[in-house]
């Protein structure tokens, strides 16, 4: 059996984030595989640094990972602080940084310039691209609750945490016609989804059934040939695909202006805003916990949009479970060659070869050699 690795769960720099990407039931199997986990305190994760310690799990301080040994695996779901400058461990995080998002072109440089590598949860894949842990279910359901939510006029800022029965309570509470008519005319709202069948796009047809919003659901065959007339005849518009290379947009500031469109809030659960993938070029900047909606126009037929990065962690708990349970088995075969892992970190590697301004990858302490993957196309959503 080959050795297990060192698993480091670092403390999450960002406030709101307090889902966990490996949590306490699924460390303990990994601890009895002999996995050695060390897990940084954290003062708002939703899961107790205690119910680790009883998994078997080490300890450390918040930020510690910095100061960890070369050979551990850095474990987390969003963004790095800024510092150190370079980095040096193997991290295992959403990286958003291989599509020429804001802020890709430093990560990569800090990677490259002190040895690391950037195993991108985004792209840990099947043979068939198919993305193998994603939040993705989660994600759509709290945009679309969101918008539901901002629709009737019920969602308050700044955002909490909360469980899935009280946000559905929440939803429920609204239902059987309470959502309104359109301010664009006299019938009941609506919503439609695009990219229904995917994870994402399921999560936000469940909740808007919960919400008893009539959907109209949208995927691959519908948006070939977009009739955009039918895309701009809802009320509430939840997008939930995000691709990896560009397509013609979903909806444009011309869509927005035209007299018959009756979209009033547009939930972007993909949030690819600053990618020339973004599929919503009809706003500029994400919108965050203390403001999660934003106003894209106002006067007659005032428009809002809802793009937070980070949507499941408004339901911490069954995000991170759910999310965990596939991570897992993936997370015990770190290092052994595995060819999920492969495919990850030559998705790196190319990300880096074709990054213009960031240095050549020293030598790999992951595995010898460059084979690079292409990026997934999965329709699924940032985390």
């Amino acid at each position: 059996m080959p050795d297990m690795p060192h698993l480091w769960m670092r403390h999450e720099s960002r406030a709101s984030e307090r889902r966990a990407p490996l949590v306490p039931e699924d460390a303990a199997r990994l601890v009895a595989q002999g996995a050695t986990i060390t897990v940084e305190e954290s003062p708002q994760r939703a899961f107790p640094l205690t119910d680790y310690t009883a998994a078997g799990c080490r300890t450390a301080p918040a930020g510690s990972w910095a100061d960890a040994p070369d050979d551990v695996f850095v474990v987390g779901l969003k963004e790095l602080p800024d510092e150190p400058k370079e980095l040096r461990h193997r991290h295992v995080f959403f990286g958003h940084a291989y599509k020429g998002q804001t802020g890709a072109r430093e990560l990569l440089d800090r990677f490259t310039s002190g040895g690391g590598r950037l195993l991108d949860l985004e792209y840990l894949t099947d043979g068939a691209g198919r993305r193998l842990a994603a939040f993705g279910y989660w994600a759509g359901y709290v945009g679309a609750a969101l918008a539901v939510l901002h629709r009737r006029g019920t969602l308050t800022a700044p955002l909490r945490p909360l469980d899935k029965a009280r946000l559905d309570a929440l939803l429920a509470a609204g239902s059987g016609g309470s959502t309104g008519s359109s301010p664009r005319g006299t019938r009941t709202a609506d919503a439609l989804v695009i990219g229904a069948l995917g994870r994402s796009g399921r999560g936000a047809c469940d909740a808007l059934e919960v919400a008893g919003v009539e959907t109209a659901r949208w995927d691959v065959a519908e948006t070939r040939e977009l009739d955009r007339a039918a895309l701009i005849d809802h009320d509430i518009l939840v997008n939930t695909v995000l691709v990896t290379r560009p397509v013609p947009p979903f909806l444009r500031t011309e869509d927005l202006d035209d007299p018959r469109c009756r979209i009033s809030v547009v939930a972007d659960v993909t949030c690819d805003v600053t990618s020339e993938c973004n599929v919503l070029p009809v706003y500029d900047e994400i919108t965050d916990w203390e403001r999660p909606a934003r106003a894209l126009r106002g006067g007659e037929r005032p428009v809002d949009v809802i793009a937070i990065d980070n949507l499941p962690s408004l339901l911490p708990v069954e995000a991170s479970r759910a999310f965990s349970a596939e991570l897992a088995p993936h997370l015990g075969r770190l290092g052994t060659g595995d060819p999920v892992w492969e495919r990850c970190l030559g998705s790196f590697e190319a990300a880096v070869r074709d990054d213009g301004g960031a240095r050549e990858a020293g030598p790999s302490p992951h595995r010898p050699g460059d084979r690079a993957a292409a990026p997934s196309t999965t329709e699924e959503t940032r985390p």
